[in-house]
């Protein structure tokens, strides 16, 4: 696989970071041991990546040095001295910022707003904006993102908000950035502009430390990489050693494939299962299309290009104001979930936090919940038959740390987004909608996941996928679709290449 290194044309002026030691850091969640007496070191001014399969501790491990939990045992050091991280504010005031996966902005309030909150430039007790307004704007040339400051944060697209959480972790004069799966939401212009970014600033001195399933990206980035396996240190060395292979060999123990799996062909008796005519809401303009049973379609194009808004609008989650859809030759009522369910449809959402689990709840309530009628009675859910639908289920999508009555916030990336595909498939659907399937899941969860998906394509199931990595829509998918401000610009079938999507996606 050919590795991309990243250019650095210019050179961010900051304040040098610190040498970051942990040793013999652990930490359990009751039986479960997520992080084992790990220890490593992190030079000032590194690219780190820490790499590993869902559950082998990243995220917890970068958790730890942003404050947001408390390690059980074991030490971090700066500069060879003991940092006490008990909160984020002790990791900030030491010069460490923690951007997560569930970005942390206040959605109703400007951009400007969001990168000084609770540091305003004042004088005495009279604030300064205009300062703040300076200083937002040096953020700007130094960063080269292109932002609105009065721009309200919940409006602006996913990858825009991550630039805002990278300005605000730079507003408090962060010499350390833990960045938790930062391209996993942007599009392929927005992930090249980032990765000069994060070159330019460790380039003057910042420290970043990188958890990522993107294996091309992190050996054309990071200086050195730690691989986590079963919450435990199993390597730290020069990326310049390894390829995409000898990574994943060593962070799952064993060889996994990295192709996508074989496809069938649609039988050429198949059915339409999909037809979608006219569809308009206030994002996509006049949709129409067809999926066959067995088919996956697959659809690209650049974020806000209407990609999401045509699957929810489907659903029924989105308002349409003309069109509609028929379901095996049946027109379905507009803009209601229940009708699309009712008719076989699923959707995987694009954010399983906010729209696809009930994070508070148990495992085995949040994929019992589509089919609660399957297995009721008199409007009491019969526990047993749901315990017992749910383990078997559970076990075919190979999902793994679910302890009984644990919430599923308690779970991996990996692991949640197998729950939320297991929640349809206790009752097979006619139609699967699949927002992002693989978006921050590492290699062999993102095989299983791929294989599900083809599984039951195979068996009849219409499928539409949404996903901004080009290989796995094209590798995916029987046709593609390439959407650009809210309209289908060209089709193509599965031997397209990425530069001809590309090219549709981008050009007018």
């Amino acid at each position: 696989m050919a590795i991309q290194q990243v250019d650095t044309p210019g050179r961010i002026i900051r304040s040098a970071a610190p040498e970051i030691s942990v040793s013999g850091i652990g930490k359990r969640y009751g039986a479960s041991t997520v992080l084992r007496d790990v220890t490593l070191s992190i030079a000032p001014g590194e690219i780190h990546g820490i790499m590993g399969e869902n559950g082998a501790g990243k995220s917890t491990l970068l958790k730890i040095l942003g404050g947001a939990i408390v390690a059980d045992s074991g030490v971090v050091k700066l500069d060879g001295r003991e940092a006490r991280i008990a909160e984020p504010r002790d990791a900030i005031a030491q010069g460490i910022s923690l951007i997560s996966q569930e970005l942390a902005l206040i959605p109703g309030l400007s951009v400007l707003e969001n990168v000084f909150l609770g540091r305003w430039a004042n004088t005495g007790s009279m604030l300064r904006p205009s300062r703040d307004a300076e200083h937002f704007e040096r953020l700007l040339e130094e960063t080269g993102f292109e932002l609105d400051p009065r721009a309200i944060a919940g409006s602006l697209p996913i990858g825009q908000q991550q630039q805002v959480e990278i300005l605000k972790a730079l507003a408090r004069g962060a010499k350390v950035l833990c960045m938790d799966e930062p391209t996993a939401v942007l599009n392929e212009a927005e992930k090249a502009k980032l990765l000069t970014v994060i070159r330019s600033l460790a380039n003057s001195g910042t420290t970043v430390i990188l958890v990522s399933h993107y294996l091309e990206e992190v050996l054309g980035l990071v200086d050195r990489v730690t691989i986590l396996r079963d919450g435990q240190h199993i390597i730290t060395e020069d990326a310049s050693k390894h390829t995409p292979e000898t990574l994943v060999g060593l962070m799952v123990g064993r060889e996994v494939d990295f192709l996508l799996p074989e496809i069938p062909p649609v039988p050429d008796e198949a059915q339409t299962v999909v037809q979608v005519s006219g569809l308009c809401t206030s994002k996509v303009k006049d949709l129409s299309f067809t999926v066959r049973q067995g088919e996956i379609l697959g659809i690209a194009g650049l974020v806000g290009s209407g990609r999401s808004e045509t699957l929810l609008a489907m659903f029924g989650a989105d308002r349409t104001t003309a069109g509609h859809i028929e379901i095996n030759g049946r027109r379905l009522r507009a803009n209601s979930i229940r009708e699309a369910i009712k008719a076989g449809i699923a959707l995987v959402p694009e954010s399983r936090k906010e729209q696809g689990l009930v994070m508070s709840r148990p495992v085995e309530e949040n994929i019992a919940l589509a089919t609660l009628s399957d297995r009721a009675t008199a409007g009491f859910v019969r526990r047993a038959r749901e315990k017992s639908a749910v383990s078997t289920i559970s076990s075919s999508v190979d999902m793994r740390g679910a302890r009984p009555g644990s919430p599923v916030a308690n779970l991996s990336g990996g692991n949640q987004q197998k729950a939320l595909f297991a929640k349809w498939l206790l009752n097979p659907p006619a139609v699967l909608l699949v927002d992002e399937p693989t978006r921050g899941v590492d290699i062999a969860a993102k095989a299983r996941i791929h294989g599900m998906i083809v599984d039951l394509a195979a068996k009849g199931t219409a499928v539409i996928v949404v996903s901004s990595e080009l290989e796995e829509v094209i590798g995916l998918s029987h046709r593609i679709h390439v959407m650009r401000q809210g309209r289908i610009v060209a089709e193509f079938d599965r031997n397209a290449s990425r530069d001809e999507v590309m090219t549709s996606a981008f050009l007018k």
